[in-house]
């Protein structure tokens, strides 16, 4: 937990008006303090107020995973027969306005409302989402990494050397998850294959189809390397694709390759997605593009800043999503592109840089 790091969500609090800040579960507690919450009963969770100390309440099997920073948080280690719940609503005592994790578990949350039922609870991420939005230098270094090792896989997929046809979808995947760990990923967190109909289904879990000759293969991956995502599709097509499928790609690569211009400091998050959306529409594909242009990508898959209608909070520098259109025919075929973006002082800076052309693989 960097000092300046934690001044800003002080700074956050106290703008928000929020007593005290509640970190368990998610994102939010590895990006503050570096320690991860075990997906288990035990309830781990970090206590920080506005006007005091931090606490990081943690059960004691766990605590020797936990390096001790009395600077800038002190232990508070609970035993089998206490309950964290108490301790937290100790912690927190007469404060009022709560903000929680979102990813904190149900059952938590109840026990917490339970205790300290005057408070008033609102979501974490109105606290860390801005925040976490924009990326620090060493955090967009993460990125830059991750990305590099992702565009070496996706390079072999669009040169062919990712063998396709007579194989099933699941076994594409398993060999671009393999690629992926082999590339230094601690983990991959997705590796979607979707082929011939399939392709039209954005978040297609690869199943046992064989890929045949003369359809688009869809192929989404990424993972996590030193903590950050990667993520990038690439669309290619075993054999000759027909006129038809090329006026539609044609039209994706236009729109995703504008709407990645049109991502500078102070454009409205809408406005990306305006770009993606108006060119997709005018070439005759506009209720085929199902999804929001992209997410914000960190800690995290899917995270602030959304490139969605609705969105109009501007780009600022430190930014990073994906840029993802997509096109999708029922039944028939589909075909997305998708980089990582970072917006920077002189504009967009595209992470993957695997060539966007439509790869014909044998």
């Amino acid at each position: 937990m960097s000092e300046a790091r934690l001044q800003r969500v002080r700074d956050r609090l106290a703008a928000l008006d929020v007593d005290a800040l509640l970190l368990s579960k998610g994102a939010d507690l590895p990006w503050l303090t570096g320690v991860t919450a075990m997906p288990l009963e035990r309830l781990t969770m970090l206590v920080l107020t506005a006007d005091g100390e931090a606490t990081l309440v943690v059960p004691r099997l766990e605590a020797p995973r936990v390096t001790p920073r009395p600077e800038e948080f002190r232990l508070r280690v609970w035993d089998e027969t206490e309950d964290p719940a108490e301790i937290v609503a100790g912690l927190v005592g007469k404060r009022r306005s709560l903000a929680v994790s979102d990813r904190t578990w149900a059952a938590d949350v109840l026990a917490l409302q339970a205790r300290l039922p005057k408070a008033r609870w609102q979501s974490a991420s109105l606290v860390t989402g801005p925040l976490r939005a924009v990326k620090d230098d060493d955090e967009v270094a993460a990125l830059r990494r991750a990305a590099a090792a992702a565009d070496r896989v996706a390079t072999a997929l669009v040169q062919g050397q990712i063998d396709l046809l007579g194989r099933t979808e699941a076994q594409v995947s398993r060999e671009i998850s393999d690629r992926l760990l082999e590339e230094g990923h601690e983990r991959v967190n997705f590796a979607i294959v979707g082929s011939g109909p399939n392709s039209a289904s954005p978040h297609h879990d690869a199943g046992s189809r064989v890929i045949g000759s003369d359809e688009a293969v869809v192929c989404d991956f990424g993972g996590s390397l030193d903590g950050y995502c990667s993520d990038i599709t690439r669309t290619v097509f075993t054999g000759q694709p027909p006129p038809e499928f090329r006026d539609l790609y044609a039209v994706l690569e236009r729109a995703q390759a504008q709407a990645v211009d049109a991502a500078t400091p102070g454009t409205p998050c809408e406005d990306v997605d305006g770009v993606a959306r108006r060119l997709i529409d005018e070439g005759g594909f506009g209720p085929n593009f199902v999804h929001r242009t992209g997410h914000g990508i960190g800690l995290e898959e899917h995270e602030a800043p959304y490139l969605v209608g609705g969105n109009c909070d501007p780009l600022v520098p430190g930014h990073a999503f994906s840029v993802e259109p997509g096109i999708y025919v029922d039944a028939k075929w589909g075909a997305r592109i998708e980089d990582i973006v970072v917006v920077t002082e002189l504009g967009p800076e595209a992470l993957n840089t695997v060539d966007h052309a439509l790869s014909v693989v044998a």
